[in-house]
């Protein structure tokens, strides 16, 4: 049942990188739209298991193709000086749906078959969803990038560009929207854009770099044990007295409160004290928190304010750095030609990730129990300062043609 929406992201994660660059990122959103209404009536309206799970794994490609085009969209759209901010934003909006959710759990959570409730709940979001994207416009660099390939009229696609910079800047851009189309015209050409990128591109010369700072992101960003210390927050609260379903419940909106908080910190500073100190900060905070949890799981197993200490740290701190920070990287790191197919194997590596860390999870601790495995979480969150520290560039302040001229 938890896991349906996770396969269903992986296939949207393949998906997104056949089509793309042929659908654009408008389009990819409209789709994924559809496919969330399509899943949430399956999954409300559910006759059995089965149809239940194939509902969870249409809206699960819904998220495939949904996590892979909304940063891109983003960071095509907005001005180099809040994108930070507006990438951070799209992370802080999925926190408060997170928080939405368990406030509907908590409120159905006696209910019985509340869940289909909850279920059917998403098919008002997608909805405004689908009509917020048919509204909006198309990404101008993607129109710029299909001109420069020629795969349309040089001239029209231009103009279509200015006329989608006017109305997503409004007024205040004015003449400075066809300058602006020129200098990305202009540094796309310098930069060689002007071929269609094949796939064996993607692994050679500055796109392999790109891929090694935003998959090496979203590796560690699962890999340092996202999936399983949540999945160990509910016996962490029951050990300081949290013990109901309803308390369950009441905790998960707390928790879904501390990293609304947090994500709402990053987006404020993210623009002012760039990626790298809150990636780096953030981490070493999960470093802590991870060794905290181990130390309770090992030896301090009769004080459970250190593991509720641990976890709201962890959460918190995960919040900062990898939960936003990540995904606005690997949304700006790839040349243009390249980031649809780039970023969507950046979107499989993190869906594969969760996975595997989902799946082994339980397998390791039976093994080497629950201390042990976070020791191991902590050694890998080390490794990932490591990686951050040598790998990972400033992109603060920069144009995306920039960050491909100077940081690649």
């Amino acid at each position: 049942m938890t896991s349906g929406s996770l396969y269903g992201a992986l296939i949207g994660s393949v998906l997104a990188f056949n089509v793309a660059d042929f659908l654009g990122r408008r389009r990819e959103l409209i789709l994924s739209a559809l496919m969330y209404l399509v899943g949430a009536i399956i999954t409300g309206l559910a006759p059995n298991f089965a149809i239940l799970i194939i509902g969870r794994f249409i809206s699960g490609t819904g998220i495939g193709l949904a996590m892979h085009a909304a940063p891109m969209y983003i960071a095509e759209t907005s001005p180099s000086k809040i994108r930070g901010q507006m990438i951070s934003l799209k992370e802080f909006f999925i926190v408060l749906g997170m928080v939405f959710g368990y406030s509907i759990g908590s409120l159905l959570v006696e209910v019985v078959a509340g869940w289909r409730y909850i279920y059917a709940a998403n098919t008002a979001i997608a909805s405004v969803m689908g009509v917020g994207m048919w509204w909006l416009p198309s990404s101008p660099r993607w129109l710029l990038l299909c001109a420069i390939q020629r795969k349309g009229n040089m001239a029209e696609l231009k103009e279509q560009a200015i006329s989608c910079l006017h109305r997503l800047r409004g007024a205040v851009i004015g003449e400075k929207a066809s300058e602006e189309v020129d200098e990305i015209l202009e540094e796309l050409s310098f930069l060689g854009e002007s071929e269609e990128a094949s796939i064996g591109e993607i692994f050679q010369g500055k796109c392999l770099k790109a891929l090694i700072i935003g998959a090496g992101l979203v590796l560690f960003q699962q890999i340092t044990g996202q999936p399983s210390v949540l999945y160990y927050a509910p016996s962490i609260f029951q050990s300081a007295g949290f013990s109901a379903a309803a308390d369950a419940t009441r905790v998960s909106i707390l928790l879904g409160l501390l990293k609304l908080l947090m994500t709402g910190a990053a987006v404020l500073v993210v623009d002012r004290l760039g990626r790298r100190p809150l990636l780096l900060g953030g981490v070493f905070g999960i470093v802590i928190s991870l060794f905290l949890l181990g130390s309770y799981y090992l030896f301090l197993g009769n004080v459970p304010a250190v593991a509720v200490v641990a976890l709201l740290l962890y959460v918190g701190s995960y919040q900062l750095s990898f939960g936003p920070i990540g995904w606005l990287m690997i949304s700006e790191v790839f040349p243009l030609r390249l980031r649809g197919r780039g970023l969507s194997i950046a979107v499989l590596v993190n869906f594969g990730a969760n996975a595997l860390v989902t799946f082994a999870f339980s397998p390791l601790k039976e093994l080497l129990g629950a201390g042990i495995l976070f020791f191991i979480f902590g050694l890998v969150a080390i490794l990932s300062l490591v990686f951050i520290f040598f790998i990972v560039p400033e992109t603060k302040g920069l144009t995306l043609e920039e960050i491909e001229a100077r940081c690649l």
